[in-house]
């Protein structure tokens, strides 16, 4: 890049910005979280940290954000080295000793307070940001308002060249699975980058087929889009499974109906009747989420579940890890999905999976077992048997940071390496 003048980036940060509290991250944090890796090493280019909201743009103190963002890479990872924490060595308890008479469960978060005293600290680093210039790089990998005021089509006629990922569309093609009123706002979104960003990037091929189907359901003519799935932290990069001699099974996501928990619970209590004191544990692992009544009724008045069925929340990377290479399986019995990164983390780790039959899975989840999501025989059986003394977990070559930003780097006209 010597002798060319700096490609301007302007990343959009409200969202790790704004997850300041959180012990543990989503998988669209993830992504921001390599998104700003990637950018920030980048040779030849001026990254600005800024904020969109409906009705403008703002410029974050670029130290502050280092720092911060340093800050939440620290606490996710963890410290694989370290002792188990207290709460964690609780969980394996449950997990492989004696049945207790009740299940660990892990309260809802509270986090208004949390968000106040952010937005407070995020206005007291804002800075005032001109009109962004001719040239301009704008890359969102976070769902940020694309169809505001100030969104794509404003940047678009600045002359900037927006790029962005869309995760899935599960709010357009389920809306059943989401809060009331988000399919119609998604839908919003995915209209505005197709109609008006420089670039696509989808996680999948999947999400790639999804987004083509759409365009064509909406009359739209998209930009180019790449298919790039995404990488795994460091931890999760080579196979050490070691399962527990007490079976015990892991599911790792947000506590939502379109996780298809309550089937899951459903298939556990029948395994509990079925197979008594040798039924396996569950760890159940992810924040409370959207529409899921369901599976806390399960949880907290299913007496057959009680001892038999864990939750956990904000485990770090070093923590998760840990709980998945001691596990028979960890299993994916999602009704929709746009990736799935801990069915990849798991596969990654040689850890076996047990997921549903749909289609992601069966585009990047070489080597799980895959079961129609609503098999509640198939997927007894499948657990039961992996009960069994095991065997040597799956081969499985996961996608890298590397490769996924070889992929989207001639999209966003920027330099592949350091």
């Amino acid at each position: 890049m010597s002798g060319r003048t700096a490609i301007r980036v302007l990343f959009e940060v409200g969202r790790l910005i704004g997850r300041r509290d959180r012990a543990a991250p989503t998988g669209v944090d993830r992504v921001c979280l390599a998104y700003d890796r990637w950018l920030r090493d980048l040779k030849g280019v001026t990254l600005v940290p800024v904020h969109t909201t409906l009705r403008r743009m703002t410029a974050l103190d670029p130290r502050w954000v280092a720092e911060r963002i340093a800050g939440l890479a620290d606490r996710w990872a963890g410290d694989a080295s370290a002792a188990v924490t207290p709460a964690e060595a609780r969980l394996v308890r449950a997990l492989s000793g004696p049945r207790p008479s009740r299940s660990l469960m892990d309260a809802p978060v509270e986090v208004e307070e949390g968000r106040r005293r952010r937005t407070v600290e995020r206005l007291l680093r804002t800075r005032p940001f001109p009109e962004p210039r001719r040239g301009d790089l704008y890359v969102d990998v976070g769902h940020a308002p694309l169809d505001g005021p100030y969104g794509l089509a404003r940047l678009k006629a600045l002359g900037v060249r927006p790029m962005v990922m869309i995760h899935d569309l599960i709010p357009v093609s389920h809306p059943e699975f989401c809060r009331p009123g988000e399919g119609p706002r998604h839908r919003s979104r995915v209209r505005a980058a197709l109609t008006h960003a420089a670039g696509v990037v989808a996680n999948s091929a999947t999400t790639a087929f999804e987004l083509a189907a759409f365009a064509e359901r909406e009359g739209l003519t998209p930009p180019p889009v790449v298919a790039a799935p995404l990488g795994l932290e460091p931890l999760f990069a080579a196979p050490r499974w070691s399962p527990a001699a007490q079976p015990y099974f892991v599911c790792v996501g947000t506590l939502e109906a379109r996780k298809n928990l309550a089937f899951l619970l459903t298939v556990w209590r029948r395994l509990g009747e079925t197979m008594g004191a040798a039924a396996p544990r569950l760890a159940l692992i992810g924040r409370h989420g959207w529409e899921n009544e369901a599976v806390l009724d399960h949880l907290e008045r299913s007496p057959p579940l009680q001892g038999l069925v864990h939750h956990a929340a904000d485990l770090s990377d070093a923590a998760l890890a840990r709980l998945m290479i001691g596990a028979r399986a960890v299993l994916a019995p999602s009704a929709i999905e746009g990736f799935d990164l801990p069915a990849l983390e798991a596969l990654s780790l040689g850890v076996p999976v047990i997921a549903s039959d749909i289609a992601v899975h069966r585009e990047l989840a070489s080597g799980a077992r895959l079961i129609d999501p609503l098999d509640g025989p198939g997927w007894a059986a499948a657990i039961e048997a992996a009960c069994k003394p095991p065997s040597a977990g799956p081969a499985f070559v996961a996608p890298t940071w590397a490769e996924h930003f070889a992929a989207v780097a001639p999209l966003a006209g920027l330099p592949e390496g350091r």
